[in-house]
């Protein structure tokens, strides 16, 4: 995979697993007492975290293989099926499922401040997407990939604030029908990504 087609994979894959339209009205529900300025507080706190967690990921997946005795066809054939199932809910559900359960929805409900968590772990940076950067990872097989990657979650979780900090202010802007058919749209086109994935890992393998 060239460069180029790595820094458009790259950056897609982390924003749609990530999806952060969903994350916006659990968000608002929440914070229902905090001001427009301390919900923004909130968001960069939390898009800093994520992303010094996904970078860590996105710096040592392979160490953390090499370690375990894990190969990186048999995680990308895993995590390709996991992210597919991820991918077939999007499409599916008509309603976004969510991340947390409802005790932790509770919880999070009564917290003064949600910033590391719930908001950055796992709404921000879950499974799927610590997943993706470590699949993405196995891919950068050279400098250049690697640093696409790193540049990739650093844009993915800007633009992700930029999302959150305007929800701040109610998201009245967000049109349901809209979330519903993005949120599809988004689905379907990851699912190919993770059935690449797959592909990938097949490839890799040495029958």
């Amino acid at each position: 995979m060239s460069v180029l087609e790595f820094a458009i994979l790259a950056p897609f894959s982390l924003f749609v697993i990530i999806n952060p339209f969903s994350t916006v009205p659990l968000f608002l529900a929440m914070t229902p007492n905090d001001t427009p300025e301390t919900r923004v507080r909130m968001v960069r706190i939390a898009c800093v975290v994520a992303t010094v967690v996904m970078l860590f990921f996105a710096l040592t997946g392979q160490f953390i293989f090499t370690v375990m005795g894990i190969g990186l066809p048999a995680f990308q054939i895993a995590g390709g099926v996991i992210l597919f199932f991820i991918a077939f809910e999007m499409v599916r559900a008509t309603r976004q499922p969510s991340r947390l359960t409802a005790e932790e929805e509770e919880l999070a409900t009564e917290q003064e401040d949600i910033a590391i968590t719930p908001l950055a772990v796992p709404l921000l940076c879950g499974p799927g997407a610590i997943s993706t950067v470590i699949i993405l990872q196995t891919q950068a097989v050279t400098f250049g990939h690697t640093l696409v990657l790193l540049v990739a979650v650093a844009v993915v979780y800007t633009l992700i604030y930029w999302i959150l900090k305007g929800s701040s202010h109610g998201a009245g802007w967000i049109n349901p029908i809209m979330l519903r058919v993005m949120r599809r749209l988004m689905g379907l086109l990851f699912s190919a990504v993770a059935v690449q994935f797959v592909v990938n890992g097949i490839r890799a393998l040495d029958l």
